[in-house]
């Protein structure tokens, strides 16, 4: 039996607009690892079942260090999402990387200092065991795959890999790290992509990230350093292409057969996790 396909949706800033859902339902729920960000907003996308979230509150009241990534992903799986679907904005560090050029990004670099990312810590209300996720493929490849095709049908401009370095925020980089993250091959830079891709892969949820070039963070010569203003007018000219990605690609996920994937990415997880010996 094909498992029914639930897609989880995390908005991040100024593309969490909960107008892309049909009939929607909001829904406040507590798991063992506090509250998410928000509401969940249950509703349908062209008839397909969804939940949306958005990631920093809908008043956009949350730091990215504060947001509690593990509530938030556990209460989609709660939820009985398969998929999570997550926008971002994000600074470029490659020329050819434009404000307005969407990244659909397969790999990470982890900078932050502050976060719990996993569900598997040994407190009394997380999961029993220790879990060593792999994470040689941080996102899921066949998810990743429908976004970037759907992309290129739209006519939105959109690179089909890229690597992001997460910072902790919430200050913007200085120009020697900034210049040092290029070194290291970093391709876009924000400041929630861990814990929250950790998280789902120990949940063992298909993730895929659509991330959003707003500016060239400070290395660029002759460019204005990135600003939350700056930020801001970019997003708002350029939301649209992030929700019509969403809104394309929903249906033609809930077509698919996900048994294969789903299963394997179970397997991943039990086979990584290692039990208390009694």
């Amino acid at each position: 039996m094909e498992p029914s396909i639930l897609v989880g949706i995390i908005g991040g800033s100024g593309l969490d607009d909960p107008d892309i859902l049909e009939g929607r339902l909001e829904k406040y729920v507590d798991t063992p690892f506090g509250k998410p960000s928000d509401a969940l907003v249950l509703g349908k996308i062209k008839n397909v079942d969804c939940v949306l979230l958005a990631r920093h509150g809908r008043q956009h009241t949350i730091a990215p260090t504060n947001v509690n990534y593990r509530a938030n992903i556990w209460a989609l799986k709660s939820e009985g999402c398969t998929h999570i679907l997550v926008t971002t904005a994000c600074g470029s560090l490659r020329e050819e990387i434009q404000p307005g050029d969407i990244v659909m990004v397969d790999q990470f670099i982890d900078r932050t200092t502050k976060r719990a990312q996993t569900f598997y810590d040994g407190g009394p209300s997380c999961l029993p065991g220790v879990c060593h996720i792999p994470m040689a493929e941080p996102f899921c490849a066949k998810t990743r795959e429908i976004l970037i095709d759907v992309g290129k049908r739209l006519g939105i401009k959109c690179h089909s890999k890229g690597a992001m370095i997460t910072i902790e925020g919430p200050r913007f980089s200085s120009k020697a790290e900034s210049h040092m993250f290029r070194l290291w091959g970093a391709d876009v830079i924000n400041m929630t992509t861990v814990p929250e891709v950790v998280l789902a892969k120990e949940a063992g949820i298909c993730y895929a990230s659509i991330a959003m070039a707003t500016d060239y963070d400070c290395w660029k010569e002759h460019e204005e350093a990135v600003s939350v203003d700056r930020v801001l007018k970019t997003l708002k000219e350029n939301a649209n292409k992030a929700t019509s990605i969403l809104l394309t690609a929903i249906p033609q996920i809930a077509a698919m057969d996900w048994t294969e994937t789903l299963q394997s990415m179970k397997a991943t997880v039990q086979l990584s996790v290692m039990l208390p010996r009694h």
